[in-house]
């Protein structure tokens, strides 16, 4: 909870680094699957694919690892009874569009306004732990890259986050 608190106070006040290099997304999204593959329960089956013709993209790839756990590692939490999630990569001709798709609990319509605000949380969470943060961080991340982030959900049927990235950004 203190990196994400303090990632965020970063964003906001000018101080998050960000420094993107050119990195074989689909070569680094494969290999964080598989690490969150490994320190997951069998109750989950994580996959991962890759459309397009795959191209180095200039990313930062602390700010990438940062966007990929808290959106995995949500669809996960988010899926207590188990079951698939999904990570996509999709080449486009200037942008890439990394998509984490899961079948858990949903976000009710009227928490949806607020899914970047600070400690707002789902009230379908229940007893599930969390502290409302990690989207709020995945936001900074996302526009740090000059990227979008749209999210889709709906309660009992799961949650889709799609994040555009532009494949050739100037450093801010």
């Amino acid at each position: 909870m203190l990196d994400d608190i303090l990632t965020i106070n970063r964003a906001e006040t000018g101080k998050l680094e960000f420094n993107p290099k050119l990195l074989d997304l689909e070569g680094f999204c494969g290999y964080f699957v598989e690490e969150m593959r490994l320190s997951t329960d069998q109750r989950h089956t994580l996959s991962f694919v890759c459309q397009g013709k795959a191209i180095r993209a200039l990313v930062d790839e602390r700010l990438l690892r940062s966007i990929l756990s808290n959106l995995l590692l949500n669809a996960i939490k988010y899926s207590p009874q188990g079951g698939s999630v999904h990570l996509s990569l999709e080449f486009k001709s200037d942008t890439v569009i990394l998509q984490v798709k899961d079948r858990g609990i949903g976000i009710p319509l009227a928490d949806q306004k607020q899914l970047f605000e600070p400690f707002h949380r789902g009230k379908n969470v229940r007893s599930i732990p969390g502290t409302g943060l990690g989207l709020v961080v995945v936001k900074k991340c996302v526009d740090l890259h000059q990227g979008h982030i749209n999210i889709t959900s709906e309660v009992g049927i799961g949650t889709t986050c799609a994040i555009a990235l532009p494949l050739g950004i100037s450093n801010k």
